[in-house]
């Protein structure tokens, strides 16, 4: 784990960052609020990419909680069977539907604690349905957020908690908005797992990564 750094240096990172790319999107295709639940507790454990393939022909015809009761788990598991561990989500993407037709009007509640009550929605896909559909700078930490944290230094932590909680205390505000994006496509094309490509990265003077890729 690399040690934190210090204000000055978080925002010469970010301010690269947001010149490379000023509007970070995420990857995973939505066309509501309740699309991007349902896409994103698909996405555990599977790439944007396959969940995108799955849901592409589903969104067209189960865009809302009723519709997607509807068309039931049977019929819902044809749509995401491509997707790893699809029997239990079919089963989570039912009950989450069928809470919302009848607890939140068919709605999309948008506080962390209402949207963690839902089955199979943790507090990473909280965050991201608070930070893209809500605008607000929730931080969701995943695995490409957890190692760039600690490889670098820019948020540090034991855990996603922990890393959570660095992200929000450290990063400077005016970057709070598209962070968990910059860090997310950063760890995903260039601060990879195994071989990070530290040799055209726009942060590497900055990194305190000791075991660069040069």
């Amino acid at each position: 784990m690399a040690k934190q750094l210090d204000y000055h240096t978080l925002r010469e990172i970010f301010t690269r960052f947001q010149a490379a790319e000023p509007e970070p999107k995420g990857e995973l295709e939505h066309v509501n609020a309740y699309t991007l639940v349902v896409a994103v507790a698909l996405s555990a454990q599977a790439t944007d990419a396959g969940v995108n393939k799955a849901t592409r022909e589903l969104f067209k015809i189960a865009d809302t909680p009723q519709k997607m009761l509807d068309l039931g788990e049977e019929r819902l598991i044809e749509y995401i069977k491509t997707i790893g561990l699809y029997r239990n989500k079919a089963k989570n993407v039912i009950k989450l539907s069928r809470i919302l037709v009848e607890d939140y009007g068919g709605e999309v509640p948008n506080s962390r604690a209402a949207l963690q009550s839902l089955p199979g929605v943790g507090r990473k896909t909280a965050n991201v349905v608070l930070n893209m559909w809500w605008k607000q700078p929730a931080q969701a930490v995943d695995t490409h957020i957890f190692r760039v944290g600690n490889r670098s230094g820019i948020a540090p932590g034991k855990d996603v908690d922990a890393v959570e909680r660095a992200v929000e205390d450290n990063i400077p505000a005016d970057f709070q908005q598209h962070a968990h994006h910059w860090l997310i496509l950063h760890g995903r094309y260039h601060c990879k797992a195994r071989k990070p490509m530290c040799g055209t990265c726009i942060i590497r003077d900055l990194c305190m990564f000791e075991d660069k890729n040069l």
